[in-house]
């Protein structure tokens, strides 16, 4: 099949500079409404690379995002997120995005386009058949993401990626594409917005589920989340009030000795 690039097509609205606030927010978030649907499809996809994930995981892999633009920021915070949700280490699931941390903030000229530096960005974890590595971008045509995973297959690693164009570049390296066709943005090629959307729905299935199955939430809790601030210690405490049927001060003398929820629930039972 021919490769048409959707995000950049036409937006099915003009003259937006006519619209009024009302019709602006209205449009966009009728467009909005679309991109659950979009990534319902491709969940057979998503649930090939997470088997895979979880599987490389369990053996002392680590995860991966290798993403450019919107598409990097996006595998970095999720992967931010993953050591105060669940409690693993931060070398667990690492993002990162071309042009380095300073392109977290501000747009580095050109760093998409290199065919090398995404390659020498994962050298520097001495990355290995162990780990899985997912490339993210919206168009499936970044440089920087597709001659990475090119450069991992040739190193027998794992390669899956997030796209939003059907049959692009990237999802014909990665040996575990998910393509999720969004179509025309509002703003036409603004893939930040529903693009930038369905990836940040796909990467929440990717980790929440993985975490799930490598044992990291009892029930329906984050029993190993960090006690970072009051707020969290607050749930803390409610998850083993609740476990244990115990008072509040009962809770709270457990969770200071223990520091963590699990190990809370686990000695109260004692």
């Amino acid at each position: 099949m021919d490769f048409i690039k959707t995000t950049e097509q036409d937006s099915n609205y003009n003259n937006l500079e006519r619209m009024s606030i009302s019709e602006v927010i209205t449009n966009i978030n009728n467009e909005d409404k679309t991109v659950p649907l979009a990534v319902e499809k491709s969940l057979p996809q998503i649930e090939l690379l997470i088997e895979q994930v979880v599987k490389k995981l369990k053996n002392g892999g680590r995860l991966f995002y290798i993403g450019a633009g919107t598409s990097g920021r996006l595998g970095i915070l999720d992967a931010s997120e993953c050591p105060p949700t669940f409690g693993v280490s931060h070398d667990l699931v690492i993002g990162l995005i071309a042009g380095g941390d300073k392109a977290i903030r501000k747009a580095v000229e050109n760093a998409e386009d290199s065919i090398t530096q995404g390659w020498e960005d994962l050298l520097e974890y001495q990355i290995s058949e162990k780990d899985v590595v997912v490339g993210i971008a919206a168009s499936g045509t970044t440089p920087y993401v597709v001659n990475t995973l090119k450069k991992c297959d040739q190193n027998n690693i794992i390669t899956g990626c997030i796209t939003c164009n059907l049959n692009s570049p990237l999802s014909l390296t990665a040996k575990f594409p998910i393509e999720v066709i969004v179509g025309p943005e509002f703003l036409t090629g603004s893939s930040r917005m529903k693009a930038g959307t369905a990836q940040k729905l796909v990467l929440n299935m990717i980790t929440t589920t993985t975490m799930i199955h490598l044992g990291k939430v009892k029930g329906n809790k984050m029993v190993d989340m960090q006690l970072s601030n009051n707020k969290l210690v607050d749930r803390g405490e409610k998850m083993i009030m609740n476990e244990l049927n115990i008072s509040k001060e009962e809770a709270s003398k457990l969770l200071k000795t223990y520091k963590n929820v699990r190990e809370s629930i686990k000695h109260g039972r004692k």
